[in-house]
């Protein structure tokens, strides 16, 4: 059975769709924008503090929620219940099998994709914010809990009000399909 599937997409020959010029520059726009916002107040404000805002997984979030705005996964829904849900899972793991970390990382993703799923928030950065929880060391592991309100969902939070203002500006775009 799925031989024959993998037989048919082998076969197929068709891409899919090219978005437009004006799509590509306001995905550019909106996904420079959040980052560097997120950015400024990393380096520009917490810096020094020991608190951070930056990480990886918003990389990831910023190419649903600017470069492909009608995705199911990329509403505020799913955006930010997915990284909060993924980051309590991720510290709960940590926390219970951190000596584990070959055991804590794979149910950390295993969890949160499981919870979100079951919440109606699949957001699929949520399992690298789960994994960024439990393996990236002293530096996010000592923030406990805190890890779940900054960075992941005081980032969240700054790049959905970039979302909402960017992909608001162009006449063809509209930014969240829904909320809940």
């Amino acid at each position: 059975m799925m031989g024959a599937y993998f037989r048919k997409m082998a076969g197929s020959t068709q891409s899919p769709p090219r978005v437009g010029l004006g799509e590509i520059l306001w995905s550019f726009l909106g996904s420079f924008l959040g980052i560097v916002a997120v950015a400024y107040i990393n380096y520009g404000w917490l810096d020094t503090t020991g608190l951070f805002l930056l990480i990886g997984s918003l990389g990831a979030s910023a190419v649903l929620i600017y470069g492909a705005i009608k995705s199911p996964l990329a509403q505020p829904r799913n955006f930010l219940g997915g990284h909060v849900i993924s980051a309590l899972i991720g510290v709960t793991a940590f926390k219970l099998l951190g000596p584990h970390l070959w055991l804590a990382a794979p149910l950390a993703v295993a969890f949160s994709i499981a919870v979100m799923h079951a919440t109606r928030t699949l957001h699929p950065p949520g399992g690298a914010t789960a994994l960024i929880a439990v393996i990236s060391g002293p530096q996010v592991t000592n923030l406990g809990y805190l890890y779940v309100l900054i960075p992941v969902g005081a980032g969240a939070l700054v790049m959905l009000a970039v979302a909402l203002l960017v992909n608001n500006l162009a006449p063809r775009r509209r930014y969240p399909e829904f909320w809940w």
